[in-house]
């Protein structure tokens, strides 16, 4: 089935940044975009690293003590950690919005995290693309189900 302009009827794929709707037949330069979300990922957690590490030297010209610096860079690692499980999981399974609205500061300060966990999950696919596809494809047998013809006159259907 199709409407007037000639697109299908039923469910429309739900874009994912970077690759619109390409996730859904691998078309339309999606290779290429998988590679340049790897490569910028990449890029961006290393450049993030970097300043991290212009940070920590501040720390150490600042002279604050090993006490303090020690407290950055453990916050930082557990931030990044927690980041990067998160935004993992959330490749997986529609995160919550309240518990997301809560963690928005931590996931901010772990972004490396959240960089790192983009970049391994665009090695094997879009990241988020198994959720959409799942969803996507629940839709579409929804919607064939409720669009599928009956067969005969339900009146002149046989009583037992």
């Amino acid at each position: 089935m199709s409407d007037e302009t000639g697109t299908p009827a039923g469910p429309r794929p739900e874009p994912i940044r970077f690759f619109g709707t390409t996730w859904v037949d691998h078309d339309a330069g999606y290779a290429g975009r998988r590679a340049g979300v790897d490569a910028g990922s990449l890029a961006a957690a290393v450049a993030s690293c970097l300043i991290l590490r212009f940070a920590y030297e501040g720390l150490a010209i600042a002279a604050v003590g090993g006490f303090v610096t020690l407290l950055v860079v453990v916050m930082f690692a557990i931030c990044s950690a927690i980041a990067f499980r998160r935004t993992w999981e959330g490749f997986a399974e529609r995160p919550d919005p309240d518990t997301q609205a809560s963690l928005r500061g931590l996931l901010a300060i772990g972004f490396v995290g959240a960089l790192l966990a983009y970049f391994f999950r665009s090695l094997t696919e879009a990241p988020g693309e198994k959720l959409h596809r799942q969803e996507y494809e629940t839709a579409r047998a929804e919607h064939a189900r409720r669009t599928a013809r009956r067969t005969g006159n339900p009146s002149r259907k046989r009583r037992r």
